[in-house]
């Protein structure tokens, strides 16, 4: 079964990605989804990554992959529909 990716550019609003976000880890269709998020500022990227990784540890058993991307470059890369060369600002799912 191919893995549902759900992209939310402006992830430094910390609290609007969790109530979007959060009500997307209970919906059951989307709770295995992979989270790319992508912000300009790195710090708010972080903060929203860390949030979300603890929200779906607590309410979705970890089920979801939450993966905060780099600014800028990155983000003109998705964009543009091109690869991603694999740097992240930090890899946030953990294997149980």
């Amino acid at each position: 079964m191919e893995t549902t990716k759900i992209t939310f550019l402006g992830a430094g609003s910390t609290v609007f990605a969790k109530n979007v976000l959060g009500d997307c880890m209970l919906t059951p269709s989307l709770a295995r989804a992979e989270f790319a998020l992508f912000d300009i500022d790195p710090a708010r990227l972080k903060d929203s990554a860390m949030m979300l990784e603890t929200l779906n540890r607590n309410v979705n058993g970890s089920r979801a992959r939450v993966i905060a991307y780099e600014p800028q470059s990155t983000c003109r890369l998705f964009l543009r529909g091109e690869r991603h060369p694999g740097r992240r600002v930090r890899a946030l799912h953990r294997q149980v």
